[in-house]
């Protein structure tokens, strides 16, 4: 239809009309602080097969590792978990702070009752002065060797990185692979009370690569451009093992771990144990260099028992801008292998260690107590069980592996703490009278005890709110010293001071780093020795602590804090959601 002169300015204008209103709403939202982020997470039973075997395992919408979380600081997130899978399972995402929103911590029988077969939950929390790299995984039983995936945390809008803004940023996730069904390794293994059978493989993002049988094609390749600076997300989502990590021929620069930036350093290799993330600057050549480079994990271990001894290999490869065939894999190139600490380095795990320090500047403080309300002291370690009559234990002297947060084996319970708190209905499901230092102090790191068998209970330490916490966490040598990564939910902390041998409360303090420790929320507690951690307990509910080598945790080595509500209305845990699961 042919449109008159006299009428083309008003078509004009109200053209113009039209473009400002489509625009206007898309300006508004780009402005807005915070948002809320949907997610839906089906647990479905998928067939993937690894080292030329086929599996069926649990995994999130059919992905594994699973789907990625986007968040910016401040953003609120809410995730319905529809669980399709014959299994209980929940989710724990992992390293948030959950400020007063503990009925979406995760951590089955801990603050929720897992979700059933055939159930839903949905999970709902707040990102509240955190930006960097966390991750969420099951958190029941040995179900988070498949079902676990990254947190992205980006600051609020308009505001940078405290370094230079990466030309690319890539996720990197450690894991560990079985042929066999891990629920049934677990199970055998506390029914025999033996040590369960380790892994296969290490992976890369899912991936075990080209150094292990049949696996050549499932490798992990990061194409890279030269001159250009990118962000890895490394998450070590491995079950038993913490991990040593190099890139041939690179440094790699440390910006950020446990979602707290720390002033950065750089290095070949880095440590990162199970439950830590840590964000790296990986700049390339500035030319390109006619080669491949491996991108190499394998493990850190001090224990005395069998671990898996295997290397999971990437390929950092490089386009080359002269070839018109970039875009594919050449196998012809020189490929340079990393040189990697050796897998019982306990120098280079401390000496890493001690680098990470706090930002501690004006936008990035580092708020560590400078005083303390309440001191702990927490041995950590293994120990026994007496076997049961008619039976044959396959542990240490015919007797069933244990394992200890001051000298106490945690039994889950069959009824959620948290629930049970919040309810008054605690009596019968757990005991408020947790040891705060060793009932029969011994030399934790000399020759140990004769006997070694522990107690067995569901034990919780109350404290009240805002309470400024200082916690020693000390190995002990009994079946072993061993490093241990202890995981605190709902909290960061500080790491005031470490050493080896035992704690010594008369001068040890002195070196304590008040000024800018490192922050976070996963910490190695190094073999022989021990770590001091100062956090404030401003987050009302019942938060799990316990080590993340999870053959430790399903052996007993946990425990659970229970932080009472404050006086005003602010300070006190709301109510829990309509739709918590049921036990």
């Amino acid at each position: 239809m042919a449109v008159s002169a006299d009428l083309l300015p008003s078509l004009i204008m109200l053209s113009c009309i039209a473009v400002a209103l489509l625009q206007f709403p898309i300006m508004t939202a780009s402005q807005q602080t915070s948002i809320t982020r949907h997610y839906q997470f089906d647990i479905q039973m998928k067939n993937v097969t690894r080292l030329c075997q086929t599996k069926s395992i649990v995994t999130v919408n059919g992905q594994f590792p699973g789907p990625k979380i986007v968040a910016r600081e401040g953003d609120r997130v809410v995730v319905r978990v529809i669980n399709h899978v014959p299994y209980n399972i929940s989710l724990h995402w992992h390293g948030v702070r959950q400020l007063f929103s503990a009925w979406a911590d995760g951590p089955a029988y801990i603050t929720q009752c897992p979700i059933q077969s055939g159930q839903s939950y949905v999970y709902k929390f707040t990102i509240v002065g955190q930006r960097g790299t966390l991750w969420w995984h099951a958190h029941i039983s040995w179900l988070r060797a498949t079902v676990y995936g990254p947190i992205v945390i980006l600051p609020k809008l308009g505001i940078p990185y405290p370094f230079a803004k990466p030309y690319k940023e890539i996720p990197v996730i450690f894991g560990e692979w079985w042929k066999a069904d891990t629920e049934a390794i677990i199970s055998q293994a506390l029914q025999t009370g033996g040590g369960p059978n380790v892994s296969d493989a290490y992976t890369i993002n899912g991936l075990p690569g080209l150094l292990y049988n049949c696996s050549a094609k499932d490798t992990f390749k990061l194409k890279v451009k030269p001159g250009k600076t990118y962000l890895l997300r490394i998450i070590n989502a491995a079950l038993n093992d913490e991990l040593f990590f190099s890139i041939a021929n690179h440094s790699l620069e440390i910006v950020e771990v446990d979602a707290v930036y720390v002033k950065p350093f750089t290095t070949k290799a880095l440590l990162i144990t199970p439950g830590q993330t840590t964000n790296v600057l990986l700049t390339t050549h500035a030319q390109y260099p006619g080669a491949n480079f491996f991108m190499e994990a394998r493990p850190y271990v001090t224990g005395q028992g069998t671990f898996d001894n295997t290397t999971v290999a990437g390929i950092l490869e490089y386009e080359n801008p002269n070839s018109f065939y970039s875009s594919s894999f050449n196998k012809n190139l020189p490929l340079f292998k990393p040189t990697l600490p050796v897998f019982n380095d306990t120098s280079f795990a401390s000496n890493f260690t001690n680098k990470l320090r706090s930002l501690a500047n004006t936008q990035y403080p580092a708020n560590v107590p400078q005083t303390v309300d309440r001191q702990f002291f927490f041995t950590i370690g293994l120990g026994t069980n007496p076997c049961p009559k008619n039976q044959t234990c396959q542990g240490p002297n015919g007797t069933k592996f244990a394992a200890t947060v001051n000298n106490v084996s945690f039994v889950l319970p069959k009824e959620a703490l948290l629930q049970s708190h919040f309810s008054g209905k605690s009596n019968g499901v757990y005991a408020s009278n947790f040891p705060i230092i060793p009932l029969m102090p011994f030399n934790y790191t000399g020759t140990p005890p004769n006997n070694t068998f522990v107690t067995n209970g569901t034990k919780v330490l109350v404290i009240p709110f805002n309470t400024s916490v200082e916690l020693v966490l000390q190995d002990t040598s009994i079946l072993g010293a061993e490093s241990h990564p202890l995981h605190l939910h709902g909290f960061n902390f500080f790491a005031v001071g470490q050493g080896f041998g035992n704690y010594n409360p008369a001068k040890d303090p002195a070196k304590f780093n008040l000024v800018d420790p490192v922050e976070r929320n996963t910490i190695g507690v190094p073999p022989g020795g021990w770590v001091a951690i100062r956090f404030l307990a401003d987050n009302p509910g019942v938060w799990f602590m316990h080590c993340h080598l999870e053959v430790h945790t399903s052996w007993g080595l946990k425990m659970a804090w229970l932080v009472l509500d404050g006086n005003l209305p602010n300070q006190k845990l709301p109510p829990p959601p309509s739709d918590l699961p049921k036990c």
